[in-house]
């Protein structure tokens, strides 16, 4: 057993900190000049040196003085600490030769900030922000740059780099490519009190390891009202940081008071510092003080990680699909006539597709889901992707596990009920009132960060149940264990606080297995979405959430910003972007830092002024958004990650400064999809799930086509094949029932079955060629078209009238367009075996006998035939 006699006092500069503790110490590591390859491979870690030399021409934002600048410097991959040199006063040409310390991983994406800025009573202005990637330093090298702040003014800022090799333990880290996920460490802090008096019995311990998931812990032994925390007293840190534990003292002083407690007196805190690095591991070090003893043990945590880090499907969805295979396969066989089974690899992967838009949402895919259950095709779909309003059929209907199986009609008639249902009387009832609040003083109790989505939840509940649901996202599986139903996947969007949703956002997808990230390879178990996350180990358990509460989440219309309003209202955000968005402008200098790959350029960026900053507070400020505990938490990008699967799903300037990525959050502020993407496209173009049918039902108000022409630009974008000749009603006002797209561009290109919400046959038709009589006209008239009609999307019940006309419409949609629907799975299962005989090393199939259905093939663009065409 080791002991420490002293702790070592805190020092009063955190620059001198990090040259006294950490420089010692990694200057001791650093490798001989001789040191061959074998070696560098095994060092993990190189020693970083940064000299901030001088600046030239700094920006005097005041008027009646000169600036009295110094230099940030943070590297949130190395240390929790912002460093920063001294500040010279009244001086626009300041010269400060101070040099900065770092150890860094090198399988990880290092972006150093450094940052200019005016020391000011009240507030510190930030004048320039600069991004440095660290790869861009040859190791062995000094290298000296000048970075231009600000051409105009001739604003210069003088930096010289030093890479070397260093000594180090090794680590083992986990990564797919994208995420890096490091080595956590547990210190366990005893304590063991030396005199027992009644002095000691008033004094309370602080204890603080910065950048842990613990961060803060106290223990106090005063008075019974004081509750201390169990003994010993854990925290967990990534290793490689090697902080400190800061341990205050706290002694009270007698005031008069009517309490004894500690906190009501004056008190007196003596700080102490212990570097965790001077540790030895697995062993126990005990520091001596007058009055009592602290025992240290740090202690290696568990390798396994409670995340999953990949891109490919879990082994349970990918289980999910050879069962539902079997089913589809047997349902295609039926449909399509087919004279021999289909084989695995022949069998396409069909989805359904849906839009969000409310009641109007809700409604409408019960009827949808109906008619195509009634046509024998719902069988043949393996995945159901929704947003917004269709997250509430969703959630209903997986609530029994053979949903699928039975007759949608009762399901309906129970929806309708509760469509039909006075809104307001019902949810805002004096007893439904209080079952708000207890069940919100519940959840705050389970440790869920309360925020009004929750109240929202509970007011869906009421809207669509009789009672309260205690079904869960996690009690879905039941309905997938056999294959017997489509697979769900809910979305979301991510975004971050005070930025517009078109500057930052991040598919997450919700499935009765996984929630996580597509973008990030990174997901965790549906019943642990909610509990709290350190790199990647889970840290504090959480009950899962009731559906409601997710279903407030998916659908929360209240998350909206005054930006994103902006943006739907006009479709653009270049009078908001003037007044909120950084200026940030490239500065790398080729000759210096040629480009290589996996390396960031080197940026400026120009903060907002003061006046800007609260208008963006005011524009972008979303009181209502959800907060959860976010699971990526302490991870790091990888040093190659825009090289990996993260870039299929890049498509934001956040994207490239990883220092603001999700990883660096404690929180995930997820909104509705809608507000940003009106499709829930996303879960399915995943090329792990290789969707070859798409059932896209439209639900949106306004433009009928502009969802599918916002998926063709995005997906277009991000390279992910998507059809690209889709219809557009801004050419063609009258719109048809249904189009085929997709069907004659690339095999690798999903074939689309696009139903906007319309009303053209239907006016005149009750059934597939059945005319209407005249006294039956008035059910044929429905206004969907219209914003402000009964359909409109704040609108959340519905007349009798109007229920019955939406379904009857959207059934005979689907009923109508029998021919087309097997045309497009026809042409599915002959991509697959085309492809089957294409692939090399395979013997070419015997050949199936396939009665083809006695219509014409549809084309591009297919439009609606006539009613009662179908063969």
């Amino acid at each position: 057993m080791a002991s420490a006699s002293a702790f070592p006092r805190h020092s009063s500069s955190k620059s001198s900190l990090l040259e006294n503790e950490e420089r010692k110490w990694m200057m001791q590591c650093i490798a001989p000049s001789n040191v061959g390859v074998k070696k560098e491979e095994i060092s993990p870690y190189s020693l970083l040196k940064v000299r901030i030399i001088k600046l030239r021409n700094a920006h005097q934002a005041d008027f009646l003085s000169q600036p009295d600048c110094y230099v940030s410097l943070w590297l949130p991959t190395a240390s929790d600490e912002k460093f920063h040199t001294k500040t010279i006063k009244n001086c626009r040409n300041p010269v400060w030769n101070e040099t900065f310390y770092f150890r860094i991983q090198k399988q990880v994406k290092n972006i150093l900030e450094i940052t200019v800025c005016d020391d000011d009573i009240i507030h510190d202005d930030d004048h320039a922000i600069v991004l440095f990637d660290v790869a861009k330093i040859p190791l062995g090298e000094r290298v000296f740059t000048t970075f231009p702040l600000n051409p105009q003014r001739r604003e210069e800022l003088e930096v010289e780099f030093v890479l070397e090799r260093i000594w180090g333990p090794a680590e083992t880290i986990i990564t797919n490519g994208a995420i890096v996920c490091r080595e956590v460490a547990c210190l366990e802090v005893h304590m063991n009190s030396r005199k027992k008096n009644k002095h000691f019995l008033e004094n309370e311990l602080t204890f603080t390891v910065r950048g842990s998931f613990e961060e803060t812990q106290r223990v106090s032994v005063g008075c019974d009202s004081c509750s201390p925390l169990p003994d010993p007293t854990f925290f967990h840190y990534a290793k490689y940081k090697q902080p400190s534990l800061d341990v205050a003292l706290t002694k009270k002083r007698r005031l008069p008071t009517f309490c004894a407690c500690v906190s009501c007196g004056a008190r007196r805190s003596i700080p102490l510092t212990f570097p965790l690095k001077s540790l030895p591991s697995e062993q126990e070090v005990v520091g001596e003080n007058r009055k009592f003893d602290l025992h240290f043990k740090v202690k290696k945590c568990q390798e396994d990680l409670d995340i999953r880090l990949g891109f490919d499907l879990c082994a349970q969805e990918q289980d999910f699909i050879r069962k539902r295979k079997k089913v589809v396969a047997a349902a295609l066989k039926d449909i399509l006539q087919l004279e021999e089974d289909l084989q695995e690899d022949e069998v396409p992967v069909v989805a359904i597709m849906t839009t969000g838009g409310g009641t109007r949402a809700l409604t409408a895919m019960y009827a949808h889901l109906l008619s195509v259950q009634e046509l024998n095709v719902l069988d043949c779909v393996s995945y159901i992707t929704g947003l917004s309003g269709t997250t509430w059929t969703m959630s209903n209907l997986y609530e029994d596990p053979d949903w699928s199986q039975k007759d949608l009609k009762e399901t309906l008639n129970d929806a309708r009920k509760h469509v039909l249902k006075n809104k307001f009387f019902t949810c805002f009832a004096p007893n439904r009132l209080k079952y708000y609040l207890k069940e919100l003083c519940r959840r705050e109790q389970e440790g869920h960060q309360i925020c009004f989505t929750d109240l929202w939840g509970l007011i869906i509940e009421t809207m669509l149940h009789e009672k309260e649901d205690s079904h869960k996202l996690t009690d879905q599986q039941q309905a997938l264990n056999q294959g017997q139903n489509p697979l769900p996947i809910y979305l979301s969007l991510n975004v971050k606080d005070k930025i517009s949703d078109q500057d930052f956002r991040e598919w997450v997808e919700f499935t009765p297995y996984e929630v996580g990230f597509p973008k990030y390879g990174t997901f965790i178990r549906a019943e642990d979405f909610g509990s709290e996350f350190f790199m990647g180990r889970l840290m504090k358990k959480i009950p899962e959430s009731r559906i409601c509460f997710l279903e407030g989440i998916w659908s929360s219309v209240f998350s909206l910003n005054l930006m994103d309003a902006w943006y739907i209202s006009v479709n653009s955000e270049d009078f908001w972007h003037k007044w909120t968005r950084d200026k940030i402008a490239d500065i790398d200098d080729e000759t210096l830092f040629p480009a290589r790959p996996n390396e960031l350029d080197t940026r400026v960026v120009c903060p907002t002024d003061s006046f800007s900053d609260i208008f963006r507070d005011v524009a972008m400020l979303r009181p209502a958004a959800s907060e959860i505990h976010n699971f990526l938490k302490g991870l790091q990008m990888n040093n190659s990650y825009l090289e990996s699967e993260f870039s299929k799903w890049k498509d934001c300037e956040l994207d490239t400064q990883p220092n603001h990525l999700t990883v660096a959050t404690d929180y995930l502020i997820l909104i509705d999809t809608a507000f940003a993407f009106a499709t829930s496209y996303p879960p399915l173009m995943r090329p792990e799930r290789k969707v070859d049918v798409i059932l896209h039902f439209n639900y949106s108000s306004g433009s009928q086509t502009g969802p599918l022409k916002e998926a063709s630009k995005y997906f277009a974008k991000q390279g992910i094949p998507f059809p690209t000749k889709v219809p557009d009603d801004q050419e063609t006002p009258h719109l048809k029932e249904c189009y085929i797209v997709g069907d004659k561009e690339s095999p690798e290109t999903p074939i689309v079955i696009f139903f906007p919400l319309v009303n053209d046959t239907f006016r005149y038709y009750k059934a597939p060629g059945v005319k209407r009589s005249l006294s039956e006209m008035a059910e044929g008239d429905v206004d969907v078209a219209n914003s402000c009609g009964p359909y409109y999307i704040n609108n959340l019940s519905y007349s009798e009238e109007d229920f019955d006309k939406l379904v009857n419409l959207s059934y005979y949609n689907v009923q109508n367009n029998k021919d087309l629907i097997l045309q497009a799975l026809y042409t599915a299962v002959e991509r697959k075996k085309q492809h089957k005989k294409e692939q090399p090393l395979r013997k070419p199939s015997s050949g199936v006998g396939v009665c083809v259905p006695d219509s014409e093939r549809a084309h591009h663009l297919v439009d609606c035939s006539a009613p009662g065409n179908m063969k």
